[in-house]
């Protein structure tokens, strides 16, 4: 059975997005459960237990969207796209207020943008309904 470009990025960023959330618990222990403080993932990546959920929660939907189809995956690749490109362009601006409750910081802003141009690129690009040509009988 082949998967989808769609289906393909949607396991492999949920993957990814797993791993980090359970790992993100490794460095958050003795942090505000959300807040602008937190633990250091990698020694760059801010992360405490409310942004840690969030990427349990991302993980979970693109492998789940995945597993429905390439229709369902490549919904999900817009959808988290699309709210990581807001994130990543907000994330700077709200960094230093008391709206950063998931401990974001530089490299994840940067992390966030590059999430969003992968998963937007492909949802957007890839597995595009091809256009068959009509023949018309004379």
């Amino acid at each position: 059975m082949s998967r989808s470009v769609n289906q393909l990025v949607a396991y492999g960023f949920g993957t990814i997005y797993l791993a980090v959330g359970i790992l993100g618990f490794t460095v958050s222990s003795g942090f505000p459960v959300a807040g602008a403080e937190g633990g250091a993932l990698l020694g760059l990546f801010g992360v405490n237990a409310l942004h840690n959920l969030v990427h349990l929660l991302i993980g979970v939907g693109l492998i789940v969207a995945a597993t429905a189809g390439t229709r369902a995956a490549k919904a999900a690749n817009v959808a988290v796209g699309a709210t990581y490109l807001l994130v990543g362009v907000a994330g700077p601006i709200i960094s230093a207020t008391v709206l950063n409750v998931l401990a974001l910081n530089g490299p994840d802003h940067f992390l966030h943008l590059g999430s969003a141009l992968a998963l937007l690129g492909v949802g957007m690009l890839a597995d595009r309904p091809v256009a068959r040509p009509r023949f018309v009988s004379p």
